[in-house]
């Protein structure tokens, strides 16, 4: 058998399996993948296996059968493992790569098991899937374009790359009506979701612009804003309201789920590249998203040119591992950007939300 007509030959009704354990902007940009898999072949019974904690991003995705959790622990890795093996996949596609999910990936018990050639361990897959920017014929790969590009290797015919996708359920939705009104927004008034931190310094723009951002929203705009953040992330918060001097709007303890639910709502996203921001442009928000050390052509909002705008300083070393500034004294190349090109790219996508 070849690669290319691994998918085409599985049976009616086969199961498979994909392996995506973290982290929000993955699980949120394989859904692009997802999409199309079940649009030319509906029936097959789709599963994906991701970190509980992310669950609720693929809740409600009718490309999705069943969405598998797993946790952290070798007692917990050992139910995993029965649970796979009990579901007799015909393939198991690992999109993750790292030990963990090579582990399950190799103890799965599917019949056939693909990952990238470029994934350590190469010696436990039936199939190796080359480099996307070799696949698509580009010289360079959004993320959605190099999941996509697995199913393009295995058979699944080349075509059109859809925007990500997230659904809101009723009880998020509930949820957050109820939040909503403790932070005193009241129904029918537009508001903006803030998200100014990040994963490392290098991504994450100085507090002062996000509290000099809601002022002009909440005062040009007519936008009230509400700042987000993750576990562990409120010192942030903290930051902006210092410069701001004064209390802030602050969603702190939100589940994903009713995140989600928010972003829906929201007139506007505008934040550092991060997790929120691909969930943002899959809920087809208006969203501004300020890069650092990362690739904006690689996790930028997808689809390009989209409901997204990225603001960027073009800066010789980028991209870099982002861990630490590999150049200068502090990462220079998020804290160089001005407020303006901001506030510019704000107001450009709310007029055309306005004027679609």
């Amino acid at each position: 058998m070849t690669a290319a007509s691994l998918l085409p030959s599985l049976p009616p009704g086969a199961r498979v399996l994909f392996i995506r354990l973290r982290s929000i902007g993955d699980i949120v940009l394989l859904t692009p993948a997802l999409h199309i898999l079940r649009d030319w072949r509906a029936d097959l019974r789709v599963s994906v296996l991701v970190e509980r904690r992310f669950r609720e991003l693929l809740e409600g995705n009718p490309d999705v059968d069943e969405i598998l959790a797993t946790d952290d622990g070798a007692a917990a890795r050992l139910r995993t493992v029965a649970g796979l093996r009990r579901r007799r996949f015909a393939l198991c596609l690992n999109l993750h790569g790292g030990p963990t999910s090579t582990q399950l990936a190799w103890l799965s018990g599917a019949r056939t098991k693909a990952g990238f050639e470029h994934f350590r361990s190469r010696r436990f897959y039936d199939f190796l899937i080359p480099d996307a920017r070799t696949i698509l014929g580009q010289p360079a790969v959004h993320t959605a374009e190099h999941q996509a590009s697995a199913l393009f290797w295995l058979g699944l015919p080349r075509r059109e790359i859809p925007r990500a996708r997230l659904f809101v359920s009723p009880q998020n939705e509930a949820g957050w009506q109820e939040t909503r009104a403790k932070l005193g927004v009241p129904p029918g008034r537009g508001y903006a979701l803030i998200h100014p931190t990040a994963l490392y310094a290098t991504k994450q723009w100085a507090p002062a612009n996000f509290a000099k951002l809601g002022e002009y929203l909440e005062r040009e705009a007519g936008i009230l804003p509400i700042y987000s953040c993750g576990p562990g992330e409120s010192a942030v918060l903290d930051a902006v309201r210092d410069a701001a001097g004064f209390e802030i709007r602050r969603l702190e303890s939100a589940g994903l789920g009713e995140f989600a639910a928010a972003l829906a709502g929201a007139r506007l996203f505008a934040g550092n590249d991060s997790g929120p921001a691909h969930m943002a442009a899959a809920l087809g928000r208006p969203t501004v998203v300020i890069f650092g050390s990362s690739s904006s052509k690689i996790w930028g909002p997808w689809p390009p040119g989209g409901a997204g705008r990225v603001v960027q300083n073009f800066w010789e070393c980028n991209p870099c591992p982002g861990d630490h500034c590999y150049r200068f004294e502090r990462p220079e190349c998020i804290l160089s950007v001005e407020f303006e090109p901001v506030r510019a790219a704000v107001e450009e996508v709310l007029k055309a939300a306005a004027n679609p």
